[in-house]
């Protein structure tokens, strides 16, 4: 996800675009590893963990938590996931469709029937399934968006009253292609998921995914919005670009991503609790706790599109490969076959997660910088990673 655009100042008006809870940690630190990246990449900070059988077998931390600054980092700083947060939505999805609540092929126009008379014919015809795998019609970000999300600043109410009242803008847009016709990255399809949690729970998305997902999960660490307090550098801050250098962008209005897209990509953890996240999907239901039956965790995990080769694809933005429901599928040169992979970012800070159900193994890498040099890092380690550890 990279919805913060590259002027960080105009941020919010330019906007577009685990087995049981308690995994063990080995202290085995991957610290030597990641230490040159940090030179090579132009890199602040730089965090990763390795996860297999739901142990984690290694983990490692380096660099600063601010650029210019010696604040050195911990395994048990919180990092920015951006779009990671997605495979969480529709999780979250998942889950009202085992209670009934919804089906996979339930319609925007279903959901929200008071919205019927101003929406387009096929936008009544999106189903929550095409929501999730990005192939609705609904276009990638895009300046509407921008212009809805600059509105939405002058509205009042909590957050799901101002994401009811951004979908209820969204649903009079016609659509750019037919819903199920074609592969489309657009972070509002997740804010329309996160409006359905909320319409069906009468709760902020952020309330149920803290219940529903942090919670029993024990990710201590889990929050949302920027990872660090105002006033404070008590998180990996994220860095944008300004003028061919890094700049740390502190907690404020600049931040992160606007609070209302938060089901597109706003959560924050330590290394070690995104290594939790991961370990419990590589299990696929093999351990607790059951969130899901297995069968509705494969489906998450199991490719409904293709998506086509973008090679100017943002950092956090999928590329290519295949894509499930919040979870991209990626074959690389390293691993025998292809394996579930997502990215996040918000621009100033980048997150992957790769995970490989066939080993119960996964790996989570994160650092508080975005950007093409980011982005090769992040890939790099992935690499050495699996080669090292996947067959252990």
């Amino acid at each position: 996800m990279n919805v913060v655009s590259s002027s960080v100042i105009a941020l919010l008006a330019a906007v577009l675009f685990l087995g049981s809870p308690a995994v063990s940690f080995c202290q085995n630190t991957l610290d030597p590893l990641l230490k040159p990246y940090l030179k090579s990449h132009e890199l602040p900070a730089l965090a990763a963990a390795m996860v297999k059988d739901g142990k984690i077998i290694a983990a490692g931390a380096v660099g600063t938590r601010r650029i210019g600054h010696n604040i050195p980092v911990t395994v048990n700083d919180r990092f920015h996931l951006g779009s990671d947060t997605k495979a969480m939505t529709a999780l979250l999805i998942a889950m009202q469709v085992e209670k009934g609540e919804i089906d996979w092929d339930s319609t925007v126009a279903q959901i929200f029937p008071e919205m019927v008379p101003g929406m387009p014919p096929d936008v009544r015809t999106i189903t929550v399934l095409q929501l999730l795998s990005h192939t609705s019609g609904v276009p990638a970000d895009n300046e509407v968006l921008s212009r809805l999300l600059a509105q939405s600043l002058s509205e009042t109410g909590n957050l799901n009253e101002l994401r009811y009242w951004l979908v209820q803008q969204w649903s009079k847009i016609p659509l750019e292609n037919k819903p199920g016709e074609k592969f489309e990255y657009a972070n509002m399809n997740y804010v329309v998921a996160g409006a359905i949690v909320e319409r069906l729970e009468d709760k902020t998305w952020e309330e149920v995914i803290v219940d529903r997902i942090f919670f029993p999960l024990d990710l201590k660490t889990a929050g949302l919005g920027h990872q660090s307090s105002l006033g404070k550098i008590d998180a990996p801050v994220g860095h944008a670009i300004v003028n061919d250098k890094a700049l740390a962008i502190l907690a404020g209005p600049c931040g992160d991503n606007p609070p209302i897209i938060g089901p597109a990509g706003t959560a924050h953890m330590s290394i070690l609790d995104f290594a939790k996240w991961a370990s419990w999907n590589a299990a696929q239901g093999k351990r607790g706790p059951q969130l899901v039956t297995p069968r509705t965790l494969m489906k998450l995990h199991t490719p409904v599109t293709s998506m086509p080769e973008r090679k100017d694809a943002a950092p956090g933005t999928p590329s290519q490969g295949g894509y499930a429901l919040g979870w991209g599928q990626l074959g690389v040169d390293w691993a025998p076959y292809p394996l579930l992979y997502h990215g996040g970012s918000n621009g100033m800070n980048l997150a992957h997660i790769w995970v490989d159900t066939k080993k119960d193994l996964a790996m989570v890498i994160v650092t508080n910088i975005s950007g093409a040099k980011a982005n090769e890092a992040l890939l790099s380690i992935a690499g050495e990673l699996y080669r090292q550890h996947a067959g252990k």
